[in-house]
Order: structure tokens, then sequence, then C-alpha cells
């Protein structure tokens, strides 16, 4: 296939997700980008894949997560856990965000797992010990990636990292949302994900400082992109030390089963004929819901 093609396929998709509901606007309406290397889509605007990296013989692994968060993030997620000993892992997150609901439902269930999190890349080197992972901090953390971010028991946001907020929105009308029309049932979504989501940050221990930093960037702005003032007031950050997030060997299993492949589903299902759900705004980077009335994504 080539890269117009998959321009054109990605594009389709993402707007198709957009249709469901609550899927970031940043990822709906951001241009596609294609990685420097390969000319491949960059993973973390394509939905979220889940992996194991092993870190032996220092440390006991952790979690990637990377790419959008869809309405099939969650039950994947626990496909990747199901023969795994997790409780307590670090996780490291590279997303453009995805699905407010989705992703409120995912955060809460890694906070009672007790997992760690920070925002990095993964990068195999070549030691004379062999091949050793280690984490990178040149990753991004968008929308609702950043509320993923604050479900961690311990988190961590390296110099290095982007982590960047803006508002939720309809994301059916992420491509001109200024220009779009608007009914009173929309806004009635968008104000109940945004109580969703108010509920979810003072769950999580963040603060209402996050919450109005977030919804005061409109969906046809730039997103912003946090200072280290910021990420403190927010208090998304609680440790200055990435070694506080990865247990040593001595602090339980740490030893995944290896499952086969798994295939990738499908993760644009028909639209619905209500009225769509919110998504978040983002132009320059960058993500459904409960079979309840559609909602805003971030």
């Amino acid at each position: 296939m080539n890269a117009a093609v998959l321009s054109r396929f990605a594009r389709s998709a993402l707007l198709r997700a957009a249709a469901l509901g609550l899927v970031l606007i940043s990822a709906a309406s951001a241009p596609v980008e294609f990685a420097k290397a390969g000319g491949t889509l960059e993973a973390r605007k394509l939905p979220m894949r889940f992996d194991w990296v092993a870190c032996e013989p220092n440390c006991g692994g952790w979690i990637t997560a990377v790419g959008i968060v869809t309405a099939d993030t969650p039950k994947d997620f626990d496909a990747f856990a199901r023969d795994r000993s997790l409780q307590g892992a670090a996780l490291v997150l590279d997303s453009s965000g995805g699905s407010v609901n989705d992703a409120i439902t995912l955060g809460r269930r890694w906070r009672k797992m007790g997992l760690r999190t920070t925002v990095g890349t993964s990068v195999q080197s070549r030691t004379p010990a062999g091949m050793r992972a280690s984490i990178v901090p040149e990753a991004y953390c968008e929308s609702m990636c950043v509320f993923l971010l604050l479900s961690g028991t311990t988190r961590y946001v390296p110099d290095g990292a982007r982590v960047r907020v803006h508002q939720i929105w309809m994301g059916d009308r992420a491509d001109d949302a200024r220009a779009a029309s608007y009914t009173a049932q929309d806004l009635t979504i968008i104000q109940r994900d945004i109580g969703r989501l108010t509920k979810y940050t003072f769950d999580m221990g963040g603060t209402g400082d996050l919450l109005q930093l977030a919804l005061s960037v409109a969906p046809w702005e730039d997103l912003h992109r946090m200072s280290a003032q910021e990420l403190a007031e927010a208090n998304l950050v609680t440790t200055g030390a990435l070694a506080d997030l990865l247990p040593q060997q001595g602090e339980g299993t740490r030893t995944p089963v290896a499952a086969g492949p798994k295939p990738v589903q499908d993760r644009f299902v028909q639209a619905p004929t209500a009225p769509t759900k919110t998504a978040e705004a983002a132009l320059p980077t960058g993500g459904t819901a409960p079979s309840q009335p559609p909602a805003p994504g971030h």
C-alpha cells in the first residue's frame, strides 16, 4: 500500500471513529503524519497497543501503551493483562489521546492495579552484556493521555516529554469546530462528560488547575504544552526520579506469560444515528464510550 492510499485510509478511519462520539479531536482533526523511518503512520496516532518490555537483570520490566484510546482499548488491555502479573508495574505512555469515557474507564482500571505512570519511548541498546531496554523521554502525552498519566499511583514526567492539553469537543465536528452547528443535546453531552472528567480528575488526585487549563484551550487552537510549574500545580508529577517507577526484581513477580500475536481488531464500528459524542481539539498532533448517549472525547 503506497503512502497516498495509506493516508486516505487513515483519515477515513479516524473520521469514522470521530463519528462514534467522544473521540479526541486531537486525533480526528490532526493531519496525518508519517514517521521518518519507513513511511508508516506514527504509532501514537493509531489505536493503542500494549506491550511488555523486559529489563533483566536490574528490574522487572514495564508496560508500554502507545496510540489513541478507542472503544476497544479497555478490553484490549484486559486481554493483554489476563496472563500477566502486573500489579504495581510501571506503564510508559506515548499517546495522542482518545475517547474520554473509555480513557476514564482505563484510568480507573490502572489505579486499581496500582500502576505507576510516565511518558516516554522504549528503546533497545547494545551493551557489553548484550541488548538492554531503556526509556527515553522523547515522547508525547496529549489530550486524554494526560488523564491516563494521572491514574498512576506514582507519576514521573521527564524534561524531554511533551505533555499537552485542550478542550473536549464533538468528535464529528472536529475538522472545523468553529464553523459547525450544535444542538442543545450536543451541549448537554459536552456538559455531561465534563462532569465525568471532573469527578475522575479529583478521584485520581488531580487538581482544578488541570481542568481549568485543559478546558481553556479552544478546539481550533494549538494544544497547550504544560510547563514544569503547571505539571506540579496539576499534581501530575509525584516524583523526580524514573527509578521510583521501576520495581526491582524482589518487589513481586514480574514474569509475564508470553502471549501469541493478537490480531488487530476493527476499532471502528457502525456509527450511531443519535448525536455523536464529543472529542478533544488539536491541530498539530495528537482520540467511545459505554452504550449510553454518545459523549465527548479529549
